[in-house]
């Protein structure tokens, strides 16, 4: 049984001159960013959708600009999806265990300043950019989710258990500042 998509593929074929070697980085990340994953050197698969194929044109094109050579490829579903699929998930699965280790430590980071009674507005300015951060990698890793299982939910409750970690940890910063005396007390 495999998850591929009904569609099938878009392929990416390129080569690009050895020097230099910018535009090499360039597809390189782009690629990754978009969630393909390298088959081979030179080769990038996502699953066929309209707005995959018009990225790996936009790729294809880049790379030709660039001094390189390199075909973009609508491919049928095969005996190899169950390989492509397995190597995409295994590349969110990878983000994913990223994503858990980050939140984890807010959430260390949250109690051990609360363990110290460090409330104050400096430390709650710097978690909350760290959730920020969090909350828009979920969503990147999200959007190139091609095939979700349940690492999606679980990075989705975690964050959800950082953002009322800090909620709690906001109002003992206004507690503690006198900003807000009239938040309910601590209740851990």
């Amino acid at each position: 049984m495999t998850d591929a998509p009904s569609g099938g593929w878009v392929l990416l074929l390129a080569q690009l001159p050895a020097s230099p070697s910018s535009p090499r980085v360039t597809l390189w990340r782009r690629a990754r960013a978009a969630g393909a994953v390298g088959l081979q050197n030179g080769a990038w698969v996502l699953p066929a959708t309209e707005e995959h194929r018009t990225f790996l044109e936009g790729l294809a094109t880049y790379v030709r600009e660039s001094g390189g050579t390199a075909f973009a490829l609508d491919v049928a579903a095969g005996s190899s999806d169950d390989g492509i699929v397995a190597r995409i998930r295994a590349e969110r699965g990878k983000e994913f265990a990223e994503f858990t280790e980050r939140g984890d430590a807010l959430l260390t980071e949250l109690e051990k300043e609360s363990a110290r009674d460090n409330y104050s507005f400096a430390e709650l300015e710097e978690n909350e950019q760290d959730l920020e951060r969090l909350t828009r990698w979920l969503a990147t890793i999200s959007s190139r989710d091609f095939f979700p299982d349940e690492r999606g939910k679980d990075a989705e409750a975690l964050l959800d258990r950082c953002r009322r970690a800090l909620d709690a940890f906001t109002a003992a910063v206004y507690r503690a500042e006198g900003v807000a005396p009239d938040l309910p007390p601590r209740t851990d």
